[in-house]
C-alpha cells in the first residue's frame, strides 16, 4: 500500500544505461587521444609491416633470378669452373652516367660509356659461358641483365625501408609506399623475363622487330651499324629499307646509326621514315591494340632517339610511329597471344601510311625495334 513517501531504493547510484555510457564516452576520449599524439606513429609502424612484406617478396625475386643466371650458364656455357663468383660481381655492375653541367656533347659520351659497359657484359659471358654459341651469349646477357635489375631494386627499396624505420620519417615511408605498387610490377615483369631469355622466347618488347621480320621474310639482307640486319622490300610500289636488330639472340642493336647511315647513302632521298615499337598501355586499354604517332619511336637511353631526330631534322623527313600497346608486365614478358596477333594490323597500317603519304617509286624506312630474343630473320 502506497504511503505517497518516494521509495530510497537505488538513490545515490548511476542507472546502469549511464553508466555504459560513461564508459563509452572514456574509451572514446582515451582513443581520441592517442591519436592525436600517436596517431601517425601507429600508421608509420602499419605502412613499415606493409612495405616489409613486399621487401621479402623482392628478396625472393631477387634470389631467383641470382639462381637462374646462374644454373643457366652452367646448363647452356658448360663452365670448367664454378660461375657463381663472377656472376655475383657482375649483379652489382653499375654504370655511371656522363656529367651534366656542360650538356655538349652528352648524347656521345653517354653512349661511349653504355658501349663499355655492353661490351664488358659480353666479354664477362663470354668467359663464363665458354661453350656458348652467338644466340645463346646475348640470351646469357639479357639474362643476367634482368637479374642485376631485380638486385638493384631490392637494394633501393631496402635503403629507403631500413631508412624510414631507422628515422621514423612518415614521409620517407609514405612516399615509398605510394611508389610501391609500381615497383612491384615492374619486378614481377623482370622475374619473368628471366625465364623467357633463358628459353631464348620472344617477349612483348619485340613485337616491332617481330613486324620488320615479318616484311623481310624471304628476301635478302646485309648487315648494318652494330647488331642491325636491312632488307629491300618492295611495299605498295615503293621501296622499302626495313630494319631490325639481328636475332634470334637478345639484341636491341642501334637502329638510329642505321637510320641515320641510310638517309646519309641516299643524301636525303628517303619520303619518310616509319617507326614500329611497343608502347606502354594506360589502364583499361586493350594489350596488341595498335595506333598512329609521329615522331621517333624508341625507348632505352635516348642515344638512339637523338640520332634519329637530329638527321631527320637535317635532311627534313617526316617520321611516323605506328605503336602496339602491351602492358608494363608484358614488356619483358613472354610475349602474349593479343600482342602476336596484332603484328598483322600493324603491317596493314604500315601500308596505309605508305599509300597516303608517299608516292609510287619513293625511297623510304621501316624500322622495327624492340628486342629481337626468339626473332630470327
Amino acid at each position: 500500500m502506497s504511503t505517497g513517501v518516494p521509495s530510497t531504493v537505488g538513490q545515490g547510484l548511476i542507472p546502469e544505461d549511464n553508466i555504459v555510457g560513461w564508459i563509452l564516452n572514456i574509451v572514446y576520449f582515451i582513443v581520441f587521444f592517442i591519436f592525436i599524439f600517436y596517431g601517425q606513429r601507429i600508421q608509420t609502424t602499419v605502412m613499415l609491416r606493409e612495405i616489409e612484406s613486399s621487401l621479402f617478396r623482392l628478396k625472393l625475386a631477387r634470389d631467383r633470378g641470382r639462381k637462374i643466371a646462374i644454373s643457366t650458364i652452367q646448363e647452356i656455357g658448360k663452365p670448367t669452373e664454378d660461375p657463381t663468383a663472377r656472376v655475383d660481381r657482375v649483379l652489382e655492375h653499375v654504370a655511371i652516367p656522363p656529367i651534366d653541367l656542360d650538356p655538349s656533347g652528352i648524347v656521345r659520351k653517354l653512349e661511349h660509356i653504355i658501349d663499355v659497359r655492353d661490351l664488358r657484359f659480353k666479354e664477362e659471358v663470354k668467359l663464363m659461358a665458354p661453350q656458348a654459341n652467338e644466340t645463346e651469349l646475348d640470351n646469357l646477357t639479357n639474362v643476367l641483365e634482368s637479374a642485376l635489375i631485380l638486385n638493384q631494386i631490392y637494394k633501393v627499396v631496402r635503403h629507403f625501408y631500413l631508412m624510414g624505420k631507422k628515422t621514423l620519417s612518415f614521409y620517407v615511408i609514405l612516399q615509398l609506399q605510394m611508389v610501391l605498387p609500381q615497383i612491384m610490377k615492374e619486378s614481377q615483369a623482370y622475374a619473368s623475363a628471366l625465364r623467357a631469355f633463358a628459353l631464348g622466347q620472344p617477349v612483348g618488347d619485340g613485337v616491332g622487330a617481330l613486324v620488320a621480320a615479318r616484311l623481310m621474310h624471304g628476301k635478302s639482307e646485309r648487315e648494318m651499324a652494330e647488331d642491325i640486319v636491312v632488307g629491300e622490300v618492295p611495299i605498295e610500289g615503293r621501296t622499302a629499307y626495313v630494319l631490325k636488330a639481328k636475332g634470334p639472340g637478345g639484341n636491341t642493336g642501334k637502329p638510329g646509326e642505321a637510320v641515320k647511315q641510310i638517309l646519309e647513302e641516299k643524301e636525303g632521298g628517303i619520303a619518310r621514315v616509319i617507326m614500329v615499337d611497343a608502347a606502354q598501355k594506360l589502364e583499361g586499354e586493350e594489350p596488341g591494340e595498335v595506333i598512329e604517332g609521329t615522331g621517333a619511336a624508341i625507348g632505352g637511353t635516348g642515344v638512339e632517339r637523338y640520332k634519329i631526330e637530329e638527321v631527320a631534322t637535317k635532311y627534313r623527313v617526316p617520321v611516323s610511329a605506328v605503336l602496339i600497346k602491351v602492358g608494363i608486365e608484358d614488356v619483358i614478358s613472354t610475349m602474349r597471344k593479343e600482342i602476336a596477333d596484332s603484328v598483322v594490323e600493324a603491317t596493314e597500317r604500315i601500308k596505309t601510311i605508305i599509300r597516303e603519304t608517299t608516292k609510287e617509286g619513293d625511297y623510304i624506312i621501316v624500322a622495327g625495334i624492340g628486342n629481337t630474343t626468339g626473332i630470327g630473320q
